[in-house]
């Protein structure tokens, strides 16, 4: 019966947060999309005559600021959503991302007593048996927590990461919600399943659900703290285990200013460019000797201490990378600084994961076609002189053109770098990024020829020839089996068709592209 209750009740929810759903999408011009999906009769008839058009106060508006509007009136898993939408260029056009970058993070601070409420229930005893003071006024204020500075009993200065009260089932109301609208547009709109809808949310869904899970927030820390156990530059902060929560983080404060705090890293009497030159060498060191990276880098989550080194904060977005991908990326660096775009294409598409129906060579001279006329200027420039913002945002472009399956963790780096980048020449002008990066990928390349590593991949080798060494006389038996019994069945597939069939796919999803874009406008 309670059950029942607790279905009944989410499903009332879920009804009630549908309908506002359909009402701001309609408030900003969306009224043919939400027609399209069938959506019309959760309001009120009247309003289903307002159903078309665009409002005449959001008349100049674009399709993409429209949308940008919406999510943000739509809350915080709308505005999470489109940020993670911002950082998949292969998913959705540069207009759209540019907008949904505008996204800000920020809401009104909630009350005090919730934080009370929520020490008491999650640690089980009052606020004063744990800390010495906390400051009722937080320091900020996000969609899914705010943060208070807090004493511990024994003088340690701390911060407090509270979870916003019941942001937990808002979020898990607007992942079902959104689920059952990308599974309509599949439905409803098939053209738009090149955008795979379903898989967005999917994706959305497991990232948004690790943000709320603030154990996992403390082991990455606490993972980062170790990587960088001992290194003179980087400061990351400690964890109190026993304060930490599904909706409690507490950590070691950090005194410093935010990295694009020009004027405060001027008074403080520290060089920019020597902190430009750190941050870059601790994410090298993250992307290509750990392969384990911090991948919310904005200014925010980055502060210049009074000693030089650099603290970072907010360890709830990260990403992982093999030691196969790293050595990719280090040799793709590597050959773009000495421009050997043979190479570098060949990384590029090992990095791409190029699915294994495509013929590989007719594939390299496609993409080397398509890639040449922005690498052939490069050979000209010298390294300070690259723009790795534009570099990386040609090879990606040319990457969705060729719809390479590119890993969301590739796309997390990419999204860091230009970051980087962009942090980098704001603290210093002649900033040079490659520079930086080089010397970490020229380290990670020879160490493929160290003995034990040799010694290491070899034995690997060994162990996988002695198990198809084992296993291949029981398939050819299975096989052997099935031609006496007359069950063998072979798939054919005619020659020379694929490049055709890729040629038509290109021009069905650019057709298909502009049939979802035209019911928007």
């Amino acid at each position: 019966m309670l059950l029942e209750f607790l279905r009944l009740k989410r499903t009332y929810r879920n009804i009630s947060r549908i309908r506002q759903i359909v009402n701001v999408f309609l408030k900003h011009g969306f009224g043919q999309f939400i027609e399209q999906l069938n959506l019309q009769r959760v309001v009120p008839f009247r309003k289903r005559l307002k159903i078309l058009g665009t409002p005449p106060e959001l008349a100049g508006h674009t399709i993409p600021a429209r949308l940008r509007l919406a999510f943000e009136e739509l809350g915080p898993s709308f505005i999470k959503l489109a940020q993670v939408l911002a950082s998949r260029p292969d998913l959705i056009t540069k207009p759209f991302a540019d907008e949904f970058k505008k996204l800000q993070d920020e809401v009104p601070p909630f009350p005090f007593h919730h934080v009370r409420e929520t020490i008491k229930q999650d640690l089980g005893l009052s606020p004063e048996d744990h800390f010495e003071s906390i400051d009722e006024t937080p320091i900020a204020a996000a969609s899914i927590a705010q943060v208070h500075y807090a004493t511990l009993k024994d003088g340690t200065p701390v911060v407090i990461k509270v979870q916003r009260p019941n942001i937990s089932d808002i979020i898990e109301t607007d992942i079902i919600i959104l689920k059952a609208i990308s599974s309509r547009m599949v439905k409803y709109i098939p053209e738009t399943e090149f955008f795979n809808p379903t898989g967005i949310v999917e994706e959305f869904s497991k990232t948004i659900r690790k943000e709320l899970d603030f154990t996992e927030e403390g082991k990455n820390a606490s993972r980062f703290r170790r990587n960088f156990s001992g290194h003179p530059h980087i400061f990351i902060p400690s964890i109190f285990p026993d304060l930490v929560s599904k909706r409690l983080l507490v950590m070691e404060r950090i005194e410093g200013v935010r990295i694009d705090d020009i004027e405060g890293i001027s008074r403080l009497g520290l060089d920019r460019t020597e902190i430009a030159r750190i941050g870059v060498d601790a994410y090298f060191k993250m992307f290509l000797e750990d392969g384990f990276f911090h991948a919310d880098p904005h200014p925010g989550n980055l502060f210049v201490m009074p000693d030089g080194r650099l603290g970072l904060v907010d360890f709830g977005i990260i990403g992982w990378l093999s030691p196969d991908m790293m050595e990719s990326i280090a040799s793709a660096l590597v050959a773009l600084v000495k421009k050997d775009f043979d190479s570098l294409i060949d990384e590029y598409i090992a990095l791409g994961l190029v699915t294994e129906d495509v013929d590989i060579e007719a594939f390299k001279r496609e993409f080397k076609a398509d890639i040449i006329d922005f690498l052939i200027p490069l050979y000209d420039l010298t390294i300070s002189e690259i723009n790795i913002a534009q570099y990386l945002d040609t090879l990606m472009h040319v990457a969705i053109k060729h719809r390479m399956k590119i890993p969301s963790d590739l796309l997390l780096l990419n999204k860091c770098m230009l970051i980087l980048d962009s942090i980098g020449r704001e603290l210093d002008p002649n900033f040079n990024f490659i520079s930086i990066a080089e010397p970490y990928a020229s380290r990670l390349i020879k160490s493929r020829y160290n003995p034990k590593k040799i010694y290491k991949q070899m034995e690997k080798q060994i162990k996988d020839l002695t198990n198809f060494a084992t296993t291949t006389p029981k398939q050819v038996s299975i096989l052997m089996r099935k031609v006496l019994k007359d069950d063998l069945h072979i798939k054919m597939t005619p020659l020379g068709l694929d490049r055709l069939i890729r040629d038509i796919d290109r021009s069905t999803n650019r057709l298909a592209f502009s049939i979802v874009l035209q019911p928007l406008s």
